[in-house]
């Protein structure tokens, strides 16, 4: 069943994908301090990324490092980049480039506290954003497309 909806997923255009109401009038008013590497995340976000890739170790570059980008296949490095990333007192925004034949760029949104850390939204964005607030801007004005396959 989950590989025909697979398959039927990829299939579709794309449409955005909004914040439910509640989450996006919450999100809109945090203040997302800024992140600027891997290890700058938190614990249970850096965790919560790995479980939602289904990969044993957390595989994603920081940002400006090699990574299997277009034409790179080298196993060795990490099959995502982080571009951006920003956490308030209880969520994590995160944006970052997924490499392979046709790169693609993708935003998550965690909710993040000391106890506990759920995946709560996320979908596929424009390339190009370059600063947290330009993420947040995307997803607010309902830029970010969705659902997606591969994370």
């Amino acid at each position: 069943m989950c590989l025909g909806l697979t398959a039927l997923l990829r299939g579709q255009a794309t449409a955005p994908v909004q914040l439910p109401g509640e989450l996006r009038a919450h999100v809109k008013d945090e203040r997302f301090q800024i992140v600027t590497s891997v290890r700058g995340l938190p614990l249970g976000v850096r965790d919560g990324m790995r479980m939602l890739w289904g990969s044993q170790t957390l595989d994603i570059a920081d940002p400006g490092a090699a990574f299997q980008a277009s034409g790179n296949a080298d196993p060795n490095l990490a099959s995502r980049r982080l571009v951006a990333a920003g956490c308030s007192s209880d969520h994590c925004l995160v944006y970052y480039e997924l490499g392979g034949r046709a790169p693609s760029w993708r935003v998550v949104l965690f909710y993040w506290t000391p106890a506990a850390t759920r995946f709560e939204w996320g979908g596929t964005a424009s390339r190009g954003l370059v600063k947290i607030d330009d993420v947040l801007n995307a997803v607010l004005s309902g830029k970010i497309d969705g659902p997606t396959a591969s994370w």
